[in-house]
């Protein structure tokens, strides 16, 4: 009786050895998988509070924490807060006009606007989409930032202050409506800073400035 028993045990062993050898290395995909899974989903809490978080609803355009990778969009990481709660009351008013964020800013409340500006204000900042190196019209273009003193409401790293927005690596695509928008009356600066400013620049300096801006990589100043 004990060798046919033996053998049997020998077999199972055998057997149970095999389907380790096959579904283990999956068990253990799958097992580091939902531990990523949940230092992801305590990261999320610990920097945003509990799912589901009102800033989710904006990373379709303007990505994952505010960093968008479509240079049409404007990025919010690492905006001064102070900056983003104007903007969007600005555009919840109809004071800055956007078919898109107009509604969407509307429908907030003054505790949501607050919440908002101050995760995208804590978020780090990255380049949006690095333009295609040309170096002469970034050379036009950093020319042109230092002659008409942006660092004054940008901050000496181009990276915001209170009254002015990050514009360090910012996408091109975006730098260019914006400043086309404050040269055309479109878009009004409260101080009319920017109006004035976008207002005496050529077509050239204008691409040449939204060249120079998209390349930099953010660093925040010291404030």
């Amino acid at each position: 009786m004990k060798r046919p028993f033996l053998i049997g045990a020998t077999v199972i062993t055998a057997g149970l050895a095999a389907a380790a050898t096959l579904v283990g290395p999956e068990l253990l995909a799958g097992y580091r998988f939902m531990d990523a899974l949940d230092g992801y989903y305590s990261d999320y809490e610990a920097n945003g509070g509990p799912w589901p978080q009102i800033q989710d609803s904006c990373a379709l355009c303007h990505g994952v924490r505010g960093q968008p990778r479509d240079g049409q969009y404007a990025a919010l990481a690492g905006q001064p807060a102070v900056y983003i709660e104007a903007q969007l009351h600005a555009f919840a008013d109809g004071r800055r006009h956007s078919a898109q964020m107009g509604p969407l800013a509307a429908n907030l409340s003054d505790a949501q606007i607050k919440s908002l500006a101050d995760y995208f204000s804590r978020q780090a900042a990255d380049t949006t989409e690095a333009p295609e190196q040309d170096s002469a019209r970034a050379q036009s273009g950093q020319a042109t930032v230092a002659a008409k003193g942006c660092i004054a409401c940008h901050g000496a790293n181009l990276s915001g202050r209170p009254l002015g927005p990050r514009i360090a690596g910012q996408g091109e695509g975006y730098l260019l409506d914006q400043l086309k928008a404050f040269k055309q009356g479109q878009r009004q600066d409260p101080t009319r800073a920017m109006n004035a400013m976008a207002g005496v620049l050529t077509d050239d300096e204008i691409k040449a400035t939204a060249h120079y801006l998209a390349g930099l990589k953010p660093k925040p100043d010291a404030r």
